[in-house]
């Protein structure tokens, strides 16, 4: 076995671990929660990518990681939560699509999903064609899934941010933006401050929200164009307000205030054009598929426009659709100075699409060129589909029709 030991680096470390499992595999027949364990595996993967990479499964649990000195604590904390969202999604949509009434498929409810996130330096190692990621804070991360949160605090999904890891994202006061502090000691490790985020109430907030978004209908003007990167990556351009001055015609600046230290509605954003600024009040963030923003123009006697800007990933999943909607202004005098600025805007976004363009191709070009250098990712198990139509018995497979409507 030949192990090729790399250069100390830091990375953010995440295990996303499917909890309930061990309990509901005891009760339930084996064939149809192996193809669900499969299921759900795939969405949370899924989600996590292309940010972060697959390091391992393990068991119930994906472990993944990115390699970075600092991290952008907002866009991490919506990593996590789409992902915890895209994980309760797939739940619901297996529950809904299956007809079947086996343990397996009943007791589908008991999961859940919680995670734990770090931060530090670690070392990537080639064993026998694939990559192990060793040091200190790989084990702290795996030590971390042993815990006394829900004893402690109560929530059974749960995303757990370490000190170490607060600090990289630069979160000055982690109760300010919602995160309750929780401590853990381990043998070895010691004391792990950790920070955490109730995943449960985040879902309720995400399902009960209003999606504000401009419709069709109300649209007064709309532009399309393509991005050649996956939603996630467009996104983190679109919205970043470290990037969009390299691409963004005119912005010099985007001077950035979230609401309760965060990124998402409520953020104020100020673009700086020269002397003069576009104020943008986001109105929906629903990463990476929806944000809407209210805009005010520096130009006097202007109001305030709506703008909604759709994501949609091609069919390869490799690209991104977006479309952009401007809501059409309630009164005549709104409408016409709408109008007469309408050329102005195409140009401006003909402006800023080839530079955004040309950067993601670099981005693209990088990352594949990282990948490259580095074995393949483990496979993930791709489950069925779950829409199964047919019951099963304890540990048979598929019962024949007749013999069931017989029974």
């Amino acid at each position: 076995m030949s192990v090729t030991p790399d250069r100390p680096e830091a990375a953010c470390l995440i295990i996303a671990d499917i909890s309930g499992y061990t309990s509901y595999l005891a009760g339930v027949e084996l064939d149809h929660a192996q193809d669900i364990l499969a299921d759900l595996t795939d969405a949370v993967v899924r989600a996590l990518r292309p940010a972060f990479r697959l390091a391992k499964l393990e068991g119930d649990a994906a472990f993944v990681y990115a390699v970075t000195d600092t991290v952008d604590g907002s866009a991490l904390q919506d990593t996590v939560e789409r992902c915890y969202f895209a994980f309760r999604r797939r739940l619901r949509d297996i529950g809904q699509a299956s007809l079947c009434d086996c343990n397996a498929c009943t007791y589908i409810p008991r999961l859940d999903l919680k995670f734990v996130i770090h931060h530090g330096v670690i070392a990537r190692q080639r064993m026998a064609g694939r990559e192990e990621l060793v040091g200190r804070e790989v084990i702290v991360v795996h030590r971390l899934l042993k815990n006394s949160v829900h004893e402690t605090l109560g929530p059974d999904a749960y995303a757990l941010y370490t000190d170490a890891c607060i600090r990289a994202m630069g979160i000055e006061d982690p109760a300010v933006v919602g995160l309750v502090e929780h401590r853990e000691t381990y043998d070895v490790v010691g004391e792990v401050v950790g920070w955490v985020r109730d995943l449960e109430a985040a879902w309720r907030a995400e399902e009960s929200r209003a999606s504000f978004k401009v419709e069709p209908a109300q649209t007064a003007l709309s532009l399309r164009y393509e991005l050649p990167a996956p939603p996630a990556i467009a996104w983190e351009w679109l919205t970043s307000p470290i990037r969009r001055p390299k691409w963004q015609a005119g912005v010099i600046e985007v001077q950035e205030a979230p609401t309760a230290g965060r990124r998402g509605v409520g953020t104020t954003n100020h673009c700086v054009h020269g002397r003069d600024a576009i104020v943008e009040e986001i109105q929906a963030w629903q990463p990476p598929e929806l944000l809407t923003i209210r805009m005010q123009m520096p130009i006097p006697d202007t109001p305030k426009f709506t703008m909604s800007s759709f994501l949609e990933p091609t069919a390869d999943g490799a690209s991104t659709e977006v479309s952009v909607r401007i809501m059409r202004p309630h009164n005549a005098k709104e409408r016409s100075v709408l109008e007469g600025l309408a050329p102005m805007l195409k140009t401006a976004y003909e402006a800023s699409v080839g530079p955004l363009q040309a950067a993601l191709r670099v981005e693209m070009a990088a990352r594949a060129a990282a990948a490259a250098e580095l074995p393949p990712e483990p496979d993930v198990p791709v489950g069925a589909g779950r829409n199964v139509r047919e019951p099963i018995r304890a540990g048979a497979g598929p019962v024949d029709s007749d013999e069931a409507r017989s029974s």
